[in-house]
């Protein structure tokens, strides 16, 4: 089997590992067909593992992996189960962290290439599976009041704690084992047991009622499990054919030096996108791969077609062209924002209080570590980091200014809310493929080359926005901020007094008379009656009341 991978690899100018992996996906897809119509729970277990066992050795020769990896497991399992203190989750934490940190730093001292596989890729998904379930389990054995949505539909219960073979089952999960995605044990199990299509009868008003379906399984998942297969296969060509021309790495190179700037600048924007495009493609393979077993189902839209979308891992379009940096982190790898959201940034806040800088930095700190110890990691956690900062300055004084004040009423955008939105997709690719290149590079001296090759646009463009936000600029846009709400209310104020005269001058005109306070109406050219102030209100009570009804 090697012969055929050591072929195809010469053929294509990838590396051996990398079909492999490849090929690995790509056999999910039949996989996952078969998957589905295995009778009982039991043997989708056994199924799932067996699928896994297939990869590890038979496919990529990892046999010292599978045993670091098995150690891990068991580990999880046994201490979940067995200790009841409130330290457990914490415990479990340091152990799998610890290892995965340990194999990081030998992948780093035999300077390993990312195209090799070894243990750390399967071992960092199976840390957030770990992690999770660890804090699953802890969540089951709290008062349910203490707990938020996602912690109430996703804990276990000692009473409905899985048996090994189960656990193992959620470990190996085939489809996502090697890249991902990622799944809660609550997920899995209802995946097994089918409980996650029991919601799957659309809205009366969108099938016949007598229609009784064949299967639990609902409709369209080939048609979207196969789209993200083509889908993949267009991102993994893309890089294939074209990474090596258009790369972070090139940017080292003697020529490019010699061209312009301007040159310079949007060849970097290209090389972006086809560094980006080697994950697009795998997380893309790997999710329709995980759609074919029946993961990732989240109901019916208003036509009445199936939704797949739990199983995403990244979202394209709403990265190549995010208005923002929120939008865009939302998008990217968004199964480890989810576990760094649930296990570290709400865990590390104490009870009854708000996540603050200590877990934003914990958090910070999980997330560097997890990915690995090479320094070009940190230098784009470290720049992000700023880009947020920045990010969150121009939302919260620029936006304002641009978008209709609280209350105001408009059917379309403006020409400067347009060109901001414009200019915020630009400049939010830009910073991006400028954090991304430390990350792809690795080291700190290729870095810091590739960063003045682009006469360090991304440090100027952030330094820039936090100096000028910081030196008084945010101060100043609020008062603009007030200043703008309060002409819009006195705009309003004077648009009401404005109509209440108009009123006055068609339904009569006020005046003093004996009597007291008056409305004068005409009843005829020769008579004028007097409607005293409270009958007048309560006719227009009247009215009101008349046109609520």
């Amino acid at each position: 089997m090697d012969g055929l991978f050591n072929s195809l690899a010469d053929s294509l100018g990838a590396s051996v590992d990398q079909i492999k992996l490849i090929a690995c996906l790509l056999v999910s897809y039949p996989l996952g067909s078969i998957f589905v119509r295995v009778p009982t729970v039991g043997l989708k277990h056994a199924f799932s593992i067996s699928v896994t066992l297939f990869y590890l050795l038979g496919m990529l020769n990892m046999f010292n992996a599978l045993m670091q990896l098995m150690l891990d497991i068991l580990v999880t399992y046994y201490l979940s189960k067995g200790m009841t203190d409130k330290r457990m989750p914490w415990l479990v934490f340091i152990f799998v962290m610890g290892h995965l940190l340990i194999n990081h730093t030998i992948r780093s001292l035999f300077d390993l290439s990312y195209e090799t596989m070894e243990v750390t890729g399967p071992q960092m998904i199976l840390v957030m599976k770990l992690t999770t379930f660890a804090w699953n389990v802890h969540d089951g054995r709290r008062p349910a009041d203490e707990l938020d949505k996602w912690q109430l539909e996703r804990r276990v219960t000692d009473q409905k704690f899985p048996s090994l073979l189960a656990f193992l089952g959620y470990s190996f999960y085939f489809p996502g084992f090697l890249v991902g995605p990622f799944l809660e044990y609550a997920e899995y199990d209802a995946l097994v047991s089918e409980k996650l299509f029991k919601s799957a009868t659309p809205p009366p008003h969108l099938h016949d009622p007598s229609f009784v379906p064949q299967r639990l399984l609902p409709s369209g998942r080939k048609r979207v499990g196969y789209f993200k297969l083509v889908s993949g296969l267009v991102y993994l060509g893309l890089f294939v054919t074209l990474n090596g021309k258009f790369s972070f790495a090139q940017t080292l190179q003697p020529w490019f030096g010699r061209i312009t700037l301007a040159e310079r600048l949007f060849f970097f924007q290209i090389a972006g996108f086809f560094e980006r495009s080697k994950y697009y493609a795998v997380w893309t393979l790997t999710e329709g791969a995980a759609i074919l077993t029946g993961l990732g189902f989240t109901g019916y839209n208003e036509e009445g077609r199936t939704l797949w979308e739990g199983a995403a891992n990244v979202r394209v379009l709403n990265i190549e062209f995010a208005e923002n940096f929120k939008m865009l982190l939302d998008s990217w790898n968004m199964k480890t924002n989810v576990w760094l959201r649930e296990c570290v940034y709400k865990r590390v806040t104490k009870k009854g209080t708000k996540p603050g800088f200590k877990s934003s930095m914990m958090t910070f700190a999980v997330s560097a570590i997890w990915h690995g110890v090479s320094p070009g990691y940190y230098l784009t956690f470290v720049f992000g980091g700023f880009v947020t900062s920045a990010a969150r300055l121009v939302r919260s004084t620029v936006r304002p200014l641009l978008i209709p004040v609280p209350g105001q009423h408009t059917t379309s955008r403006s020409f400067n809310k347009k060109l901001y939105d414009w200019l915020g997709v630009v400049l939010t690719v830009m910073l991006v493929n400028y954090a991304a290149a430390p990350f792809m590079l690795l080291n700190v001296e290729d870095s810091l080359k590739c960063f003045s090759r682009v006469a360090w646009y991304g440090y100027f463009i952030v330094g820039g926005s936090l100096f000028f936000f910081n030196a008084g600029g945010s101060r100043a846009l609020k008062k603009a901020q007030a200043k703008r709400v309060k002409d819009y209310q006195d705009k309003l104020a004077e648009e009401k007094e404005r109509e209440k005269e108009r009123e006055e001058s068609i339904n009569g005109t006020a005046y003093e008379s004996e009597s007291g306070s008056g409305i004068s109406t005409p009843t005829t050219s020769e008579e004028t009656h007097v409607m005293p102030i409270a009958e007048l209100i309560a006719q227009e009570l009247e009215k009101h009341s008349e046109k609520t009804l």
